[in-house]
């Protein structure tokens, strides 16, 4: 049952304009991000990251005139789409343009401590204004996500309750499918009350 301050019709919309968002941001695509590296600095770091996630402050327009300024993954909400290949090793850096310290947790991998992204299980900070490289082997296959762990605490423009989260495909080592036409959803809400 929905609360008072929301009618089934108001959630509806929101929902389909979310869904929309997040089909658009596929249509436009995410290219693997080259990384702010030189050449030199990348192979001694161990060569080039497969993906790059910048998280920093932009605005997102939710709907025609309905613009928020939250934390995003490279500008948008959702973060962009990862596809990664179950078995196959990625590498991944992470840097951080904003004040607060970070985290990026792997939902629904089965990855160490260190890469995970929950301070809570031990894996340290993204510090304010600085990066980290991880590294892992996804698994197991399918649709996930990725997102903060960050507790909000008082407060509400912080952690889950900001734009930090996006879709992660995991490509099967066997049997990818059968399919005419690949399509995630990311729905999300804002501005809590």
């Amino acid at each position: 049952m929905l609360g008072s301050c929301c009618s089934r019709r108001k959630f509806v919309i929101g929902a389909g304009t979310l869904g929309g968002a997040s089909l658009l941001c596929q249509t436009v695509g995410c290219n693997r991000s080259a990384t702010s590296q030189s050449k030199d600095a990348a192979l001694q770091a161990g060569g080039p990251a497969d993906y790059t996630l910048t998280i920093a402050v932009k605005p997102v327009e939710l709907a025609p005139n309905r613009i928020v300024s939250t934390t995003t993954y490279n500008g948008q909400f959702p973060g962009p789409l990862l596809r990664f290949k179950e078995g196959k090793q990625v590498t991944i850096d992470i840097n951080n343009q904003t004040d607060t310290p970070e985290q990026l947790h792997w939902h629904g991998q089965f990855v160490s401590t260190d890469v995970d992204g929950a301070a809570e299980e031990g894996t340290p900070f993204i510090p304010p204004h600085g990066s980290r490289r991880v590294t892992f082997v996804p698994k197991p296959s399918g649709y996930r996500f990725y997102h903060t762990h960050v507790r909000a605490g008082a407060n509400l423009s912080a952690g889950q309750y900001a734009g930090l989260v996006g879709p992660v495909y995991i490509e099967p080592k066997n049997n990818p499918g059968n399919y005419d036409r690949e399509v995630f959803l990311t729905l999300k809400e804002f501005e809590p009350a």
